[in-house]
């Protein structure tokens, strides 16, 4: 049986050791490559915090599978026994431009039901975590649950691709919520994103395309504190696939998908 208090104790242990690693590396000359296409930046950070993170794990818990982004987890299809799903770095375009605005971010699934999730803000030190069923922390403040906002009192976090002409959604869709909602923020992470959703710093975020280690920690806590996690038809994710994300306050993340993204149909 899994002792998930001592779990807990050595992911929070290993994120701070990460994060300080990150922080010295600042003085360094980074190491940086591209993924799919020039903008996709991976650098021998990212690659060395996951691994990192794969050793520990395969010590400490070698029959738990890893999902990672660098490619230094398993290979699997479906979700048994207990999950991490690592992101690293998410943010490297900001860790690489601007050396604030990442996070390290990783999801702890039980079979397919998130069990812990950590989203580490490593500039600010600070550490959003979700317990299932115990709430949700930033360091040891325990963040209340999420109310429900109008739209038009909604700070909404999309990137301004999304209003603009692209090949993933039709840019009329967005362009009304944008002229309704008080205000629109991009920060370059998802991970950020959904942490400041929990945080109440946002009120929903939308966005065409994320991979499971993007959102895996942070659809824990936005669930554990009532918030609504979906794909932009209203569906399910699923931990393991890449799909568009919507996340949003009780309310508003009807509101927002019924009148808007859904008015036409």
């Amino acid at each position: 049986m899994t002792n998930w208090t001592e779990l807990d104790q050595n992911v929070r242990t290993w994120i701070h050791e990460a994060g300080e690693r990150i922080r010295q590396s600042f003085k360094t000359e980074l190491n940086i490559k591209t993924k799919s296409n020039r903008n996709d930046l991976v650098t021998d950070m990212d690659e060395a915090t996951e691994r990192y993170f794969t050793e520990n794990i395969r010590t400490h818990y070698p029959d738990h599978q890893i999902l990672g982004e660098e490619g230094y987890g398993d290979d699997f299809k479906e979700l048994s026994g207990i999950t991490w799903i690592i992101d690293p770095i998410d943010g490297t375009m900001n860790f690489v431009h601007q050396q604030r605005n990442f996070a390290i971010s990783i999801g702890i699934y039980d079979g397919d039901e998130g069990e812990l999730g950590y989203i580490y803000d490593v500039v600010h030190d600070e550490l959003y975590f979700a317990n299932k069923g115990k709430g949700v922390y930033m360091n040891d403040v325990k963040l209340p649950k999420l109310d429900p906002v109008p739209v038009e009192d909604a700070i909404v976090a999309l990137n301004a691709l999304w209003v603009t002409k692209n090949k993933r959604i039709d840019s009329s869709i967005l362009a009304p919520l944008v002229q309704d909602v008080r205000g629109t923020r991009s920060y370059g992470s998802a991970a950020m994103e959904l942490a400041y959703v929990a945080s109440g710093r946002l009120d929903a975020y939308l966005t065409m395309r994320l991979a499971p280690w993007d959102f895996a920690a942070g659809k824990i806590m936005i669930e554990e504190l009532g918030g609504v996690v979906t794909d932009l038809d209203g569906n399910p994710l699923n931990p393991l696939n890449k799909s568009s994300v919507f996340v949003g306050k009780p309310g508003l993340h009807e509101t927002i998908l019924t009148d808007y993204l859904h008015r036409n149909k």
